[in-house]
Formats: C-alpha cells, sequence, structure tokens
C-alpha cells in the first residue's frame, strides 16, 4: 500500500479525479479524520472536507508508478 497526500479543491478536479482512477482495476481508499471512502465514490468525496489535503491509499502491490503519474496533477 502507498499513501499520497492529494488536493482535490473544485468541482471539476474531483470529477476528473474519480475518472482516472476507475481506469486502474485496484482499491483507492480516501482518509480525512476518521472518516475512510472509497475514492472511486464521488458523492462519498464530496461528503469529505475538501479544503484541504486528502491521504490517498493505494492498495496496489504492482504498477504503483503508472498510477502515480496520472495522480501527479492531483498530489500535493
Amino acid at each position: 500500500m502507498k499513501t499520497v497526500q492529494i488536493s482535490l479543491n473544485s468541482i471539476d478536479k474531483v470529477k476528473s479525479f474519480v475518472n482516472d482512477i476507475t481506469k486502474f482495476d485496484v482499491d483507492f481508499d480516501l482518509v480525512s479524520g476518521r472518516y475512510v471512502i472509497d475514492a472511486k465514490s464521488i458523492m462519498g468525496i464530496f461528503s469529505l472536507d475538501l479544503s484541504k489535503p486528502i491521504d490517498l491509499n493505494i492498495h496496489a502491490d504492482n504498477d504503483v508508478e503508472t498510477i502515480l503519474s496520472v495522480l501527479a496533477p492531483y498530489i500535493v
């Protein structure tokens, strides 16, 4: 598992983020405080406080570098 901090501070960023990660067949969790939600759930993302960076847990053993390159615009 790899953890990175991401910023999703606009509606357009949230939509493009969900579109980008749904291309991968691995699990992603967003962690904000005590809340953990599925990062592929656009409704779940909007239930979080998006004003500050959020931790993204990537549950992948391989292909992590490819995933990180796709997610580079969101990583802080």
